[in-house]
């Protein structure tokens, strides 16, 4: 039976600034794909530890009320052994307001979709844990989610395709615990790019997927 080589991966979580110990941070493991492997609380010395396979890639998110989450790359050396990987969380300085893009401010990237499809991506749904959790601490807001496609395809194809990852995107929250009466939706197809890439220019796939984008504007707090 071949053994499997392992590692630990281990490290404490801090504050950026103050480097104050953070006990009772959330951590979580993805594998390269952004499945998620595991969980854990750093504990009352602000550490955490996980179990990990040599010489694969990892993703490591750290999240904590009243913080930025963040989430870091790492790749496990080949031998077995102990790899260190300390984490500073930093202070949320975002204060929202009525008509602000909760996105933009808490450092949650657009929610990308593929080409023609309106299924939430693996990344997508680590980008829309990051809302959950701001509305899970927020219960008094209400957000407007706004969907958006590039310019190709017809204009009727992209308007659908759009209202189908509005509907996507809020079914994803209710799903996951937020009230219907909490959320709205539009699907603007291309009627909204926010580059050159309308119908004949010429564009990269990374300029056009810049337009298949959603947004989380908020209407109430």
């Amino acid at each position: 039976k071949r053994l499997i080589c392992e590692q630990l991966l281990y490290g404490e979580i801090t504050d950026l600034v103050t480097k104050e110990l953070l006990p009772d941070a959330k951590i979580s493991l993805y594998d390269s794909q952004f499945n998620l492997l595991n969980t854990t609380v750093s504990d009352e010395k602000s550490n955490y530890t996980f179990k990990v396979e040599c010489g694969k890639k990892y993703n490591i998110r750290a999240e904590k009320p009243e913080y930025t989450t963040k989430e870091e790359k790492i790749t496990i050396a080949e031998t077995n052994g102990k790899t260190y990987f300390p984490i500073t969380l930093e202070k949320a300085k975002c204060k929202v307001t009525i008509g602000d893009d909760l996105g933009k401010c808490f450092g949650i990237k657009m929610i990308y979709f593929d080409l023609d499809k309106f299924n939430i991506r693996q990344e997508a749904a680590l980008d829309l844990e990051k809302i959950l959790d701001v509305l899970n601490q927020n219960p008094t807001m209400k957000l407007d989610i706004r969907s958006h496609t590039d310019s190709r395809q017809t204009f009727k194809y992209n308007e659908a395709l759009s209202e189908r990852r509005v509907t996507s995107t809020i079914g994803w929250l209710i799903k996951n615990g937020v009230d219907l009466n909490r959320l709205t939706g539009r699907g603007y197809g291309e009627t909204q790019l926010i580059n050159k890439c309308s119908d004949g220019i010429k564009c990269t796939e990374e300029e056009h997927q810049l337009n298949r984008r959603s947004e989380f504007i908020i209407t109430s707090l």
